[in-house]
């Protein structure tokens, strides 16, 4: 059972978030108002496989939080999550070493999508994450994708069958059959496994 730390200043957000992480996948959230008490929780007895930092939060400082807990903890996860931080704000994040950029504004699927995608050694950056970031990284095969393609593609990656994409998409299973046919054709693949390599190498996800 994964034991992830969440630390966000606002209540609501922070104890709505880890009650409902807590009905998924058998995670074990823990949770602080700050990042102190974070620190805190991390030196504490449980091992702590996911951090999870709010951006804007007491303690943060903009980055310098983030890269303290790194530092400190290089065996632990990191992740920044935030409701403010601009595509620029991202990207320093996950080149300070970040393991993933969790928007607010992920649906309540996606959030679990993305917290399993770190925990299983991977990166996470959502792709339309800013417009220039969804044009910088579609260029080639990847430009030629719908929308829905890239959701699907970035759910493969994951390694979810088709029935769970599309609990996590709300769409019919025929639908995923379907953008997963027409997005390996569009990426020249012959199979799931191949496109999630690529769009890997590619670091889309």
């Amino acid at each position: 059972m994964p034991n992830i730390l969440l630390a966000d200043d606002h209540d609501l957000v922070r104890d709505t978030i880890a009650a409902y992480l807590e009905t998924k996948d058998d995670f074990k959230v823990l949770t602080a108002p700050s990042f102190d008490t974070a620190m805190e929780v991390m030196r504490g007895l449980d091992v702590i496989d996911l951090l999870i930092l709010d951006y804007n939060m007491p303690g943060m400082n903009g980055l310098e939080g983030l890269e303290k807990a790194r530092k400190t903890f290089p065996a632990c996860k990191v992740a920044l999550m935030s409701g403010v931080a601009n595509r620029d704000i991202a990207n320093t994040a996950m080149a300070r070493g970040a393991h993933g950029f969790i928007p607010k504004s992920l649906t309540a699927a996606s959030l679990v999508n993305a917290i399993q995608f770190v925990l299983s050694g991977e990166r996470y950056f959502p792709f339309d994450f800013g417009t220039a970031t969804a044009e910088t990284k579609t260029e080639g095969a990847f430009a030629k994708l719908s929308t829905r393609e890239m959701q699907t593609l970035e759910q493969l990656c994951i390694g979810l069958s088709n029935k769970e994409i599309a609990r996590n998409l709300d769409i019919q299973e025929v639908t995923v059959k379907l953008h997963v046919k027409n997005l390996l054709a569009k990426l020249g693949v012959s199979n799931r496994t191949q496109a999630a390599l690529l769009a890997k190498e590619r670091h889309l996800f």
